[in-house]
């Protein structure tokens, strides 16, 4: 569907950022089971590195910086130490991760996205690793405009999105056939047909919550 909230067209992380947020949306819908350990330790570093920070303005405030001054600078060693291990795993682990997930019959999947400055063109890597394979991995690699899934009001347009993930990545394709192997007509929306798709979905949306509303 169309989400209500407007991004700007210009602001290239603002359209990687909501194009990111639909990934797992949509593979959660489809009974991937997501897997939360590389979000989970980049939380645990970041709030470690809030904790230490917090401790040493409090015990400075509480006891003055003469007599805790050895405590600060192991806090500061320490935060140094975590700070860096965040920089590390977001850059060499994550590497631009934004889901990690398994389909209902084991397959892992692992999906990374990326833009270059100045170009709206939302960059994919899928890693695929067969349940019956896993010293097999696949790599699925593939590029496309923002435009096929923004409207030019900045609606972000669900169905072409999903379509574009489903026509391109077979496990994908396998949990959800109906938006699998469209024909390239339906791929490449112009901004009228987005505009009228995110119209109508968002009219739909409207719609179901009245419906829901009068049974209430």
């Amino acid at each position: 569907m169309a989400t209500q909230e407007r991004i700007t067209v210009h602001n290239l992380a603002d359209l990687k950022n909501t194009s990111d947020d639909a990934i797992p949306n949509y593979l959660n819908s489809l009974k991937f089971t997501q897997d939360h350990s590389l979000v989970d330790t980049r939380l645990a570093l970041g709030y470690g590195a809030f904790v230490i920070a917090a401790a040493c303005f409090l015990w400075d405030y509480k006891f003055g910086f003469d007599d805790t001054k050895w405590y600060t600078a192991a806090a500061v060693a320490t935060y140094t130490l975590i700070n860096g291990a965040l920089t590390i795993w977001t850059t060499f682990i994550e590497k631009g991760t934004v889901y990690q997930g398994t389909s209902s019959d084991g397959t892992k999947i692992s999906i990374s996205t990326s833009t270059k400055k100045n170009e709206p063109t939302y960059h994919v890597v899928v890693d695929v690793t067969p349940k019956n394979a896993p010293n097999k991995p696949q790599r699925l690699a593939f590029s496309r405009s923002f435009t096929e899934w923004f409207d030019a009001q900045g609606h972000f347009v669900a169905l072409p999105f999903q379509t574009m993930l489903a026509s391109t990545v077979p496990v994908v394709a396998q949990a959800d056939p109906k938006r699998a192997a469209p024909s390239s007509d339906f791929l490449n929306y112009d901004a009228q047909t987005l505009d009228a798709l995110a119209a109508a979905e968002s009219t739909g949306a409207e719609a179901a919550k009245k419906a829901k509303k009068r049974k209430v």
